[in-house]
């Protein structure tokens, strides 16, 4: 059996501080006592060590990318677990900005939605044979998405505006990004003879 490589590893990694990250951010306010005598020295900066714990995880992005082709180890799991583990990661983060009134629900509805089309669309291909690799549109969406979460957990209201403006170029950026999958890869969808 051959040992998971570097890359393979920090994805994971990326996977497994999810956890914490989504405990972090609910947790303040929550009726979790548990949270409260964990928390309860430092409870004014949950919301920053959260903020430090996805920007982590988001880097993880950027560094098991560029190791995996700077050193060709790319595996068939990284291609698979990468961009699951980024979408694992700004979906939760989103679903929990919904629950704390920092992001509107439509916006998550909007982006979630792309998010099962694209796979789906991926999965048809892959039984034909047919790989789809990332688009710039697809990495540019998936940044400005993490900023604009890095954003909304920070929550500081001088920076609303910019906020609000990341969010409206993430929303954008999903919707073109979903328009140049569909109309670049529109023979995956035709029926097999």
């Amino acid at each position: 059996m051959k040992k998971m490589n570097l890359p393979n590893k920090l994805t994971i990694f990326r996977v497994i501080l999810i956890v914490p990250f989504v405990l972090l951010l609910l947790g303040e306010g929550s009726r979790w006592g548990w949270f409260e005598a964990l928390f309860g020295g430092i409870l004014e900066y949950v919301d920053y060590i959260a903020l430090a714990v996805f920007a982590v995880a988001s880097l993880t992005d950027l560094v098991d990318g560029h190791i995996a082709r700077k050193y060709n180890l790319v595996t068939n799991f990284g291609k698979f677990m990468d961009p699951l583990a980024d979408k694992l990661l700004v979906c939760a983060a989103m679903i929990a900005l919904v629950e704390l009134g920092r992001i509107p629900a439509w916006v998550v509805i909007v982006i979630i939605s792309r998010e099962f089309i694209i796979s789906g669309f991926r999965l048809v291909a892959a039984d034909n044979n047919v790989v789809i690799a990332a688009s710039y549109w697809g990495k540019f969406k998936t940044a400005f998405q993490m900023v604009m979460v890095c954003l909304m957990i920070a929550d500081i209201s001088r920076l609303q505006t910019v906020t609000d403006i990341v969010m409206w170029i993430a929303l954008g950026l999903t919707l073109i990004s979903l328009i140049d999958y569909l109309a670049k890869n529109k023979g995956v969808m035709r029926e097999q003879r």
